[in-house]
């Protein structure tokens, strides 16, 4: 007997980007399939760094908030077709030297069985802030 094929939806994305929000690694892990695949924005190839496997996700979507200890994803939208998706989002973080970055960026998915085999981030290059005055 075949398993009923799960379908992703725009709350799915939602949910997603709720998590990455929170900073909630095992909420996101449980959107990705095992065998999933991250291509972060930035990084050495041309896809940016390439994260795959549940070990090398976790660690890729965690060096995230590393590097952005208050990273914020705002405005998000989401639309799903078929077996892909997109969410598109405004990103705000602080990094520890205190410059800020806010670009709009977007994610590229495919799904599989209703979860996540690939992410695929991309965010405008633009120069950072300075830090903020208080």
């Amino acid at each position: 007997m075949s398993n009923p094929t799960v379908e992703a939806t725009p709350e799915l994305l939602q949910a997603f980007a709720d998590a990455w929000n929170r900073h909630d690694i095992d909420a996101l892990m449980s959107f990705m399939a095992p065998d999933g695949v991250f291509e972060a924005s930035a990084g050495p190839d041309a896809c940016g760094t390439r994260c795959q496997g549940e070990r090398a996700v976790r660690a890729g979507f965690a060096e995230v908030w590393a590097t952005y200890p208050d990273a914020h994803w705002g405005n998000a939208r989401h639309f799903v077709c078929g077996d892909r998706g997109v969410s598109e989002w405004t990103f705000t973080g602080t990094r520890a030297d205190g410059t800020r970055v806010e670009v709009n960026g977007c994610d590229l998915f495919t799904f599989r069985d209703g979860r996540i085999a690939l992410k695929n981030s991309y965010r405008k290059n633009r120069p950072p802030l300075p830090p903020a005055t208080t």
